[in-house]
């Protein structure tokens, strides 16, 4: 299993490039998988649906299954934040995992860099930043000598991960 973090700020466009990014690895026939940091009290199921009124009811977890589709929602007794080599041990194994958020996590990571907005960045300080998305390299506010992709070049990112697969190998903690 291959992991790559996706870390930068709200609206940065972590979201857009994941989406691009997948297609491109599915292709190839790869399995890929996806772990999205939210913000408390996020929902998924729906008030007045059957996994909405167990969990509401106190139930630890709901599994919902269908023939094309499982969900699994799990109430923490406790309030704590689980970490990203904890959620990745809730995946089955597939080639890649993509992880959205999360951006302290000591796994390989890309920073989406819009400069006009974003306050400041992790890759000068932060040694799993292994990439740079960014449509104006030239406002980077350090000079890097990491690979930098503009945001609409998902296949050259998509290259770059598959060429350094080696780095992105996972081993659990």
């Amino acid at each position: 299993m291959h992991v790559v973090g996706f870390c930068g700020s709200s609206g940065s466009g972590k979201t857009t490039l994941i989406e691009r990014l997948l297609p491109l690895l599915r292709e190839r026939g790869l399995r890929v998988s996806v772990i999205k940091h939210a913000h408390a009290g996020f929902d998924i199921d729906t008030p007045g649906k059957d996994s909405f009124r167990h969990r509401q009811a106190g139930a630890f977890e709901v599994l919902v299954a269908s023939g094309q589709r499982l969900a699994k929602l799990r109430e923490y007794e406790v309030a704590g934040a689980p970490t990203v080599h904890q959620l990745i041990a809730e995946l089955i194994d597939c080639d890649w995992v993509l992880v959205e958020g999360f951006k302290h996590a000591d796994i390989p990571k890309v920073e989406v860099i819009d400069p006009a907005r974003d306050g400041t960045p992790l890759y000068p300080d932060d040694p799993f930043v292994v990439a740079l998305v960014t449509d104006a390299p030239e406002a980077l506010p350090v000079p890097t000598q990491r690979p930098v992709f503009a945001r609409a070049d998902a296949p050259a990112l998509a290259q770059f991960l598959l060429a350094s697969a080696k780095r992105h190998e996972y081993s659990p903690e």
